[in-house]
């Protein structure tokens, strides 16, 4: 991926888990919504309730789950509805979840949308719950449900059970759905070598948050005064944890749910676990991640292991990853496919891209006759050599003897290289797309004033975004010389021609970019003179820059190489 993708996960909950007619419909309103992903339809037939996930950016992930909404809305009646599952509506339950490139306080905001909506246009009575809650005594879920939908009436009469949106009164039909935002849960099970559950229950206890029952040196429950249990605490916050026994797998597992990966990660609750049984004669042999997962936790574990290795973490995305798998042990049980179980990678685009070409089909692409890709994207590809090859000089030199002391600013080196290395990959396809946006924009309709107004917006937008993508470039060319100038002076000698090489791809990068903004700017007509000349402006600023700092890494470079070569030549 490479950078973070906006996507929130909506996890809407619906009051019927037996009619396939009711479930499909509802499902296709999802899907019908132009960017949403539907990831998964989960219906319980003894529960009578249909769990849906799906993700979108936030700019359609309200809209996905308004169509939903709206489609329960009309097929169930939830005066007929009877299930084991506690439930007040129709559409019970909403809540917008952040996953990659959204805030939670965005993501609060979205159901403050949604409930409006929900409220003022299908009528439902909509309550506010979790980090979307206006009151504290309707963050919990279980206590705005108490009494389920048959309490509603006489509940709903009560001025302190007003709803957030709609109307303050019973709706018979669709009761009332309750709308939030909360954390993403990972469920997540650690494989333990044992069958006994009570052992497997033991771990759990002693980790999660809630602990266990304090007890004193004869093994007796210790109460307090009133009578009443002292708990110990877990060792891990943010965890509920049980011991189970799975016939399937012939084994005890910890099952875990992680309800704020940032609060406890994967790895520390996989680390804790096998502490936590290694004390007590146990091995973790592995672990499972049920459902999918957000990538962010994936990479964090990877940096960690492969930290504890005593490696460098400045490495491809691809690797982190690979090494979370095997550090965890996600593949014990059954495949781990990770472009199926990591949400980004699920809901990746399908659609060629240029960055994932072979090189040899890359470059055939660009010596076609297609006018696009360009020099646009050559100028990035450049740039993605250039931090690539930073990133090589910072990870070579990391494990190098007689460089310990410098490990810290050579694994920032690796990981800043791997980072710009991704966005300039991204700005390969994106400067392709841009200019189709362009030749897009050209084949609008003019016959009247009103189609030749939106046409000549619709250009000005697609030269705009023509030209900031090569200025992205640019500017972050600046950035890659950076990394050069640490490389060249930090890294192992015998790399310096590799770290030279490198600044010449940033100046190549750079000056490609350069071409394609000046070209771009001629575009623009005289109504938008200005911006023209604010981007202009930006464009020759940051070349200038890139050229000094180019030549002055050349200088370095050359000065050190020849003084080598003349002292080889000479012996």
């Amino acid at each position: 991926m490479g950078y973070a993708m906006r996507l929130v996960e909506c996890v809407p909950n619906f009051s019927d888990g037996q009619n396939e007619k009711v479930i499909n419909a509802i499902s296709d309103a999802i899907r019908s919504v132009q960017g949403v992903s539907l990831l998964d339809v989960d219906p319980g037939w003894s529960t009578n309730r249909t769990v849906i996930t799906f993700v979108g950016s936030p700019e359609v992930i309200v809209e996905g789950a308004f169509q939903a909404i709206k489609t329960a809305q009309g097929l169930i009646d939830m005066r007929k509805h009877k299930g084991e599952h506690p439930r007040m509506g129709a559409t019970d339950v909403c809540p917008f979840v952040p996953v990659s490139g959204v805030t939670m306080e965005e993501c609060v905001k979205l159901a403050g949308k949604l409930g409006e909506r929900v409220g003022k246009e299908l009528g439902i009575p909509v309550y506010l719950y979790a980090e979307a809650a206006k009151t504290e005594d309707r963050q919990s879920l279980a206590e705005i449900r108490k009494g389920e939908y048959e309490a509603l009436p006489e509940k709903m009469k009560d001025k302190s059970f007003k709803p957030d949106f709609g109307p303050a009164q019973f709706n018979p039909q669709s009761g009332a759905t309750v709308i939030g935002a909360r954390q993403f849960l990972i469920a997540y099970n650690v494989n333990l070598n044992t069958r006994s559950k009570k052992l497997a229950n033991d771990i759990a206890l002693t980790i999660r948050e809630a602990g266990k029952a304090k007890r004193d040196a004869e093994g007796n429950i210790v109460k307090d005064k009133d009578g009443v249990s002292v708990k110990q605490p877990g060792t891990l916050k943010a965890v509920r944890a049980v011991g189970w026994y799975v016939d399937e797998y012939k084994r005890a597992q910890i099952s875990i749910n992680l309800i704020d990966y940032a609060i406890c990660s994967l790895h520390q609750a996989f680390d804790e676990a096998e502490r936590v049984a290694n004390e007590m004669g146990l091995r973790v042999t592995g672990s499972e991640i049920v459902g999918l997962v957000p990538l962010e936790p994936m990479l964090e574990a990877g940096r960690h292991y492969l930290r504890k290795q005593g490696r460098s973490t400045g490495v491809s995305e691809r690797e982190l990853v690979e090494t979370a798998v095997q550090s965890l042990g996600l593949a014990e049980l059954s495949p781990f496919d990770i472009d199926k179980k990591i949400i980004e990678y699920r809901v990746a685009p399908q659609s060629k891209e240029l960055k994932k070409m072979s090189l040899s089909d890359f470059v055939d692409e660009l010596a076609s006759d297609s006018v696009a890709p360009g020099g646009g994207s050559a100028a990035a590809l450049a740039g993605a050599l250039s931090a690539s090859l930073s990133a090589m000089v910072g990870n070579l030199t990391y494990e190098k003897k007689g460089f310990e002391k410098s490990k810290a600013l050579l694994n920032d080196l690796a990981e800043r290289g791997q980072f710009l290395k991704s966005e300039f990959l991204r700005d390969v396809d994106n400067d392709m797309n841009a200019y189709n946006r362009i030749i897009e924009a050209r084949r609008l309709p003019k016959a009247t004033p009103e189609e030749m107004a939106a046409r000549d917006n619709a250009m000005h937008e697609a030269n705009l975004e023509a030209t900031m993508v090569p200025l992205r470039v640019l500017k972050r060319c600046e950035d890659a010389l950076e990394l050069v100038d640490t490389a060249i002076k930090k890294g192992n000698p015998n790399s310096l021609s590799d770290a030279g090489v490198a600044g010449l791809m940033a100046l190549a990068a750079a000056e490609g970019a350069y071409y394609n903004v000046l070209i771009n700017l001629s575009g623009f007509d005289e109504k938008h003179s200005d911006v023209a000349r604010a981007l202009a402006k930006q464009a020759h600023a940051a070349i200038d820059s890139v050229r000094k700092k180019s030549h002055r890494a050349a200088e370095y470079v050359q000065e050190h190489l020849l003084k080598e070569s003349k002292q080889a030549v000479a012996k």
